[in-house]
């Protein structure tokens, strides 16, 4: 499954570098227009006190059909606004929160990731094939 991920300081991009999925693709300003036409994972920031990053809510206003699970990354010290953006995008599109994590994350926690994700898209494997 493709995992689109949005990464402000370099933090979230580490991560998936440490996760060594190779189905990714870095969102930006450039490119946060482009129709995706397959499942996704998106991971992200959260800026200012909680909020979703403009880029993020661009891409999901025209990609959010295709979501299947969110992952967010923050700072603890927010608090209760550590990686909000991914609770807000969980409950605004109705899809799973697969997990938080803070700033670059450790490979433990790329690696529970990296099962999660590989989990995700062999359960949307066989509900796809039930459907027909």
């Amino acid at each position: 499954m493709k995992v689109i991920y949005y990464s402000l300081t370099g933090n979230v991009k580490r991560f998936i570098q440490k996760s060594g999925l190779t189905d990714t693709m870095a969102l930006t300003e450039v490119n946060k227009f482009e129709v995706i036409n397959e499942p996704f994972i998106i991971v992200t920031g959260t800026i200012g006190f909680g909020q979703i990053p403009d880029t993020v809510q661009d891409f999901l206003d025209i990609n959010h059909e295709q979501l299947k699970a969110v992952v967010g990354s923050g700072n603890r010290n927010w608090g209760q606004n550590f990686a909000k953006a991914g609770d807000e995008i969980a409950e605004k599109y109705h899809v799973p929160l697969l997990m938080k994590f803070e700033l670059h994350g450790n490979q433990e926690i790329a690696n529970e990731f990296k099962e999660k994700v590989v989990n995700l898209y062999e359960n949307d494997k066989q509900t796809e094939k039930k459907s027909y």
